[in-house]
């Protein structure tokens, strides 16, 4: 079987290799080759992969955190386009409570502390099911942390994360901290980092969390799509 984990893909050369690393994790942590495919901005892409196992069962996990174009578009129109007839698809990593779980850590290693303004930043969607997901998680990290917690934008959607930053301070936060929701370094890490807050945490990366998230996906995919 083939194990392919989907991304969107960025120009940052970091951002590329970050995606490389947590695949060959989940590797190890299948004790199984994950290969890995990108949607957007770079190849290969998944009907590209595809075509090079035209007879193996394979296994797709995208790697989004919300169930929004590209996992209900552009995924199923590249396994169409592929023509490969046995692929399943795994739902989005998120919502998820293990997601939850490793961005309270991040926020825990970057310093927050309670009593801080929190914000939740994404990419951004115009996907209403997306946009629900992102106020479930949320949701969510409030009530993991005890702490109420904004959600913001780096590029689709409202607030953008400068606004809600600037917002937070208006409201007599003392201390705004951004939690990154996002899985690598790029232009909207980068974003997250100008928008004025005190702290922004890493993106999610190879946190041990997220692998294992991963491989349950890879093991637990159960929706076939015929091409």
């Amino acid at each position: 079987m083939n194990r392919i984990l989907v991304a969107h893909g960025t120009r940052k050369a970091s951002g590329v290799a970050l995606i490389g690393d947590i695949a060959e994790r989940v590797s190890a942590a299948l004790d199984a080759p994950v290969g890995i495919a990108f949607v957007d901005v770079l190849g290969p892409t998944p009907a590209d992969v595809l075509r090079t196992v035209p007879g193996r069962p394979a296994v797709l996990v995208p790697a989004f955190l919300s169930r929004g174009y590209h996992v209900r578009t552009d995924i199923p129109a590249h396994i169409d386009a592929s023509g490969h007839p046995d692929v399943t698809v795994a739902p989005a990593l998120g919502p998820d409570p293990q997601l939850v779980r490793v961005v309270s850590d991040r926020l825990v290693e970057a310093g927050w502390r309670p009593g801080d303004s929190v914000i939740l930043a994404a990419a951004g969607t115009s996907d209403p099911a997306a946009m629900r997901d992102l106020h479930t998680t949320a949701t969510a990290l409030s009530a993991v942390t005890g702490a109420h917690v904004d959600l913001a934008f780096a590029a689709t959607g409202r607030p953008l994360i400068g606004d809600a930053v600037a917002a937070a301070r208006r409201r007599g936060a003392r201390r705004v901290v951004v939690a990154s929701y996002l899985l690598s370094e790029g232009l909207f890490q980068d974003r997250l980092r100008a928008s004025g807050a005190d702290i922004v945490t890493d993106p999610l990366g190879t946190h041990p969390g997220l692998v294992r998230l991963i491989a349950a996906r890879f093991r637990r995919a159960r929706i076939p799509v015929a091409a």
